[in-house]
């Protein structure tokens, strides 16, 4: 009789529920060895730097006075730059930021005679430009004379003639001390009225207040001051306005001359942006207008501005170099004072390595106390670096200006130093001997 071959447990194979749960128990196995290597959660790790803080709070708040400093250093470092950066822009771009200047710079030719033909611009050149180009302001020829002017009793001043037209004071964003600008009616209908320059009133008249009403002569002819008025900065006569300058209407200049001809032509552009790209196309079009060998120039402040904007954020950036030594400083303040902390803890260091703990979370815990600390000085002293331009702005009309960037950095540079100057003390915790740590007296 034929026996039946009935597997057993040992021949049988494996099912595949049973592989399962083996490759089940394998998981769960790692996940166990592998949760052995953390015994610690990161919010207890927390809750020992804390508890050590608690334990030595002078120690700890000496040490993070440096932070304090030299994070608030950082802010009001920037603080400081951009208020110095935005005050010499302003302070440039009251000579007129939107300002094109045009001049002729040469390239005449001589005529049969040996004499020189300069090919100057004249006020024809602007009106094309304001027809054809967009986004102009104002505009304003500028004719140039020098002549001896009757004040009187027999005196004569030499001064400086130039004829503009109204808008220049909004092109040259002139400052009017005294009296009143001529306008669009003292131009059209010729009127002989002046303006002069405060310095010239002061010395004229003695005051700028007393030079409005009174008369001058130029070649015969009297010419009642209308007003005073001053450059918005001092430019140290790197304009073409001196301290012995008088404006009249271009309409009226232009009949000393007998010319249409003009020394230079200002543009004022709506703004700041298109002042640039304006300037290209009026020089084009001028230069169009005029022979192939004649050279005009177009002036605009953008290269200035911009070239104080690079030096304000160089300098800016060299001093906020400076004040992060502070950091430095401090962290090696951190340093010893956790070197100090790990001496003072060996056998509790030891005590919790004999109860479990890692190399790795010994290593962690001082490198969290040491971020700690940095970190709250820098959270403490960016805060004050904050507070004082704010109270500045709130207190007083000067709109001071802050730039949040800075305390980002501040608090960065914090935790930098926090992470670097705790790993020496970490490393040296991490590396005791549980067994020498537990007879350290």
């Amino acid at each position: 009789m034929a026996t039946a071959n009935i597997p057993t447990p040992e021949t049988a194979s494996p099912s595949p529920a049973s592989g399962r749960a083996a490759r089940m128990r394998r998981s769960s196995f790692e996940r166990t060895l592998a949760s052995a290597r953390k015994t610690m959660m990161f919010s207890e790790v927390l809750q020992l730097a804390y508890d050590s803080f608690k334990a030595s709070k002078v120690r700890f708040l000496l040490t993070m006075l440096g932070m304090v400093i030299g994070s608030a250093s950082i802010v009001l470092v920037v603080t400081l730059g951009l208020t110095g950066k935005e005050y010499a822009l302003n302070l440039i771009s009251s000579i007129g930021p939107n300002m094109i200047e045009m001049q002729y710079s040469g390239g005449s030719i001589a005529g049969p005679d040996n004499t020189t033909n300069p090919d100057f611009m004249t006020r024809e050149d602007m009106l094309a430009v304001q027809e054809q180009v967009p986004g102009l302001a104002a505009a304003s020829p500028m004719l140039e004379e020098h002549d001896n002017v009757s004040i009187g009793d027999g005196l004569t001043k030499n001064v400086m003639i130039l004829g503009v037209s109204p808008q220049y004071k909004d092109v040259r964003n002139s400052v009017v001390v005294a009296g009143r600008f001529f306008d669009e009616q003292d131009a059209t209908g010729h009127t002989k009225v002046a303006v002069l320059v405060e310095p010239l009133a002061i010395t004229l008249f003695g005051s700028a207040d007393n030079a409005v009403g009174k008369s001058l002569s130029i070649r015969g002819i009297p010419f009642i001051i209308i007003g005073v008025f001053r450059e918005r900065i001092n430019t140290f006569g790197q304009s073409e306005i001196s301290e012995q300058t008088m404006l009249i209407p271009y309409t009226v200049a232009r009949y000393f001359t007998g010319t249409d001809t003009v020394k230079e032509i200002f543009f004022s552009t709506k703004s700041t942006s298109s002042v640039t790209t304006a300037a290209a196309q009026i020089l084009k079009i001028i230069q169009g207008r005029h022979r192939a060998s004649s050279v005009y120039k177009a002036f605009v402040m953008t290269p200035v501005l911009e070239l104080m904007g690079k030096i304000a954020n160089m300098l800016t950036l060299v001093l906020t170099l400076a004040a992060g030594v502070t950091l430095i400083v401090s962290g090696v303040g951190i340093m010893n004072s956790m070197l100090a902390n790990v001496q003072a803890r060996v056998k509790e260091i030891g005590i919790r390595k004999a109860l479990g703990a890692t190399s790795r979370e010994i290593r962690l815990q001082f490198l969290t106390e040491a971020v700690f600390l940095s970190l709250s000085g820098g959270v403490v002293g960016t805060l004050i670096g904050l507070a004082i331009p704010f109270s500045v702005r709130f207190f007083t009309p000067f709109a001071i200006p802050v730039d949040w960037l800075s305390a980002v950095v501040a608090l960065a540079t914090s935790m930098i130093v926090g992470i670097v100057f705790g790993t020496l003390p970490a490393n040296r915790a991490a590396r005791l001997n549980p067994v020498d740590t537990l007879k350290y007296e």
